[in-house]
């Protein structure tokens, strides 16, 4: 691949007063990416295949690529990207770092649309899920 096509990854950090154990289960369970995120059949087995379900946009294919718990969950979305979720024990607390990579300026999605032209949307997406994530973990 021309690394000069490559994208910047969509990153967003925050933390959330919530034990590590119970955000590990909000992001590598498909209860808990349910609940903030989409209906899913993830498990958190390297290699598990699985899909997202987007609405409008169908059944997203995914496969785990890494499972480490509590610390980093990470699978493959669609075609290009790969979705991953760091999480660091503050004490009680969770630092939560959401990177959604595999952005190219010469690729486009399974639908046509340019990753140029859908990143900043994804981007704002993200931030408002990170958002939901915090709200759901820590109620």
């Amino acid at each position: 691949m021309d690394n000069n096509t490559k994208m910047q990854d969509i990153v967003h950090t925050g933390v959330f007063n919530a034990p590590i154990d119970k955000v590990w289960k909000a992001v590598a369970t498909k209860d808990g990416l349910s609940a903030w995120f989409m209906p899913n059949d993830m498990e958190p087995v390297v290699g598990h295949e699985f899909h997202l379900n987007a609405g409008e946009f169908g059944m997203s294919p995914c496969k785990v690529t890494e499972v480490d718990p509590p610390n980093r969950l990470s699978f493959n979305w669609g075609k290009d990207w790969t979705l991953s979720f760091e999480l660091k024990d503050l004490d009680g607390k969770t630092e939560v770092t959401i990177i959604h990579s595999g952005w190219d300026a010469e690729k486009a999605t399974e639908f046509g649309a340019p990753h140029t032209a859908v990143r900043g949307n994804m981007d704002k997406g993200w931030a408002g899920l990170h958002k939901k994530l915090g709200a759901y973990v820590e109620a």
